[in-house]
């Protein structure tokens, strides 16, 4: 994913050691990962019931850790809805207003 003079995102980054659990893009300097949540219209991992649980739990310690977690559908990236709230979150990240 480009945005136009933003820094590259870390792909796959550990963001809790003991857990091992990662995020699929971050830019761990400002505290902003995207999470893209496969899946959801063949009943994947994300929307079963014990992945479903397993996600809360990742995005909660997250929070807690004080990471802003941007989640989008493949469907929202390809129809360009994720890049634009991507640039917002870290242009605002960067201005120190979030």
């Amino acid at each position: 994913m480009q945005l136009s003079g933003l820094p590259e995102p870390q792909r796959e980054f550990i963001f809790h050691r003991k857990r091992k659990w990662r995020f699929d893009l971050a830019w761990p300097e400002l505290l902003i990962a995207v999470e893209v949540e496969g899946g959801i219209w063949t009943g994947g991992r994300h929307v079963r019931g014990e992945g479903y649980e397993a996600d809360c739990e990742k995005y909660n310690e997250a929070q807690l850790a004080g990471w802003m977690v941007l989640r989008f559908t493949p469907g929202m990236i390809k129809k360009g809805k994720a890049g634009g709230v991507i640039e917002t979150a870290i242009r605002k990240a960067i201005a120190g207003e979030i």
